[in-house]
């Protein structure tokens, strides 16, 4: 078995959790512990029962595979911004330090009102870079988006009430939220890729929790707890929902922030739809206010936006150029 090869995933070894019980009120303790017992394990879960719509998901996957579709010239007059919104093209993307350079493109959007205004009040969030040569694509990314962040705003709900808290604990500072979407474009893996080669390498994910919409490709790869690889195919009708970084650092461990990442072998593009959830930029991460006064955490604590800011500058070539 070569570095990108993995093994297929035993059935159940990531689970399946329907979420509607947590959704419609009926059932929301028995989604908690399910999702509890998920995150203290591999740390990554399907979720059924979402309650996004098909046509919303159809909508921007199509309109996101145009946009990557376009000539490079094209796109580069959205190029990424300082604060990470916008198209980044392949290579400008490093999810380790001594790792090569990610194959995807990407672009990054996030929160806007009914105006198409959006906050410029932190270094991780300013105006959102729409083009002109792709009218629908805002349409589509921003009902995307609104969709997924109701999603994640339910599962955080679940995680507070698995750990024997409010259901509101996580969703206390989420008034200006830093939350951010992407569309993630791999072009077919070369057969004659570097072994170290992968459309997204090896990383945990940065903030607090991601949920992430597959296409029917596949190529996501999950380290379990022997140091193994393993594959997470698309389940239809399913999301993936991973711990991330702060959410783990917040449990002080407890969830796990699983590394993993993604090797697009097929000869077929392949387009991913994530939603990264994260807090208002000043929200305290201590674990001390899950576990009480007296717990004595591993890490100190942080804030949501010193934390991303920190890991967004390790990771991409554009937070360190010139503006």
């Amino acid at each position: 078995m070569n570095a990108q090869q993995a093994r297929r995933v035993d059935a159940g070894s990531i689970p399946v959790v329907d979420i509607t019980p947590l959704r419609d009120g009926t059932d929301a303790q028995g989604v908690a512990d399910a999702l509890h017992a998920a995150s203290t394990d591999l740390g990554f879960i399907y979720i059924s029962g979402h309650g996004i719509p098909d046509e919303i998901i159809d909508n921007a996957r199509a309109s996101a595979l145009a946009f990557f579709r376009h000539p490079e010239e094209e796109k580069a007059s959205v190029g990424v911004s300082k604060k990470h919104r916008g198209w980044i093209g392949a290579g400008g993307a490093k999810m380790q330090d001594d790792a090569r350079a990610d194959l995807k493109e990407s672009f990054v959007w996030g929160y806007q009102d009914a105006d198409r205004n959006t906050p410029d009040d932190h270094a991780l969030r300013g105006p959102n870079r729409w083009p002109g040569f792709d009218p629908d694509l805002q349409r589509y990314a921003m009902a995307y988006f609104h969709h997924a962040h109701d999603v994640a705003r339910h599962l955080m709900r679940g995680f507070a009430l698995g750990l024997g808290l409010a259901d509101d604990f996580f969703l206390r500072t989420d008034t200006r939220p830093l939350s951010r979407a992407s569309y993630v474009y791999y072009p077919p893996q070369p057969a004659n890729a570097p072994e170290d080669s992968f459309g997204v390498g090896p990383h945990t994910d940065f903030g607090v929790l991601t949920v992430l919409c597959q296409d029917s490709v596949g190529g996501l790869q999950v380290q379990d707890a022997k140091g193994d690889w393993v594959q997470a195919p698309p389940i239809d009708g399913t999301l993936v929902v991973n711990v991330a970084d702060l959410l783990s650092r917040w449990t002080d461990g407890a969830y796990k922030s699983t590394p993993h990442r993604v090797v697009n072998s097929s000869s077929q593009e392949r387009l991913s739809l994530v939603l990264a959830y994260d807090p208002d930029p000043e929200t305290v991460i201590d674990a001390r206010e899950v576990f009480g006064a007296d717990y004595v955490p591993e890490e100190e604590p942080t804030t949501c936006g010193d934390y991303l800011v920190w890991r967004f500058g390790k990771a991409f070539s554009h937070r360190t150029e010139n503006a």
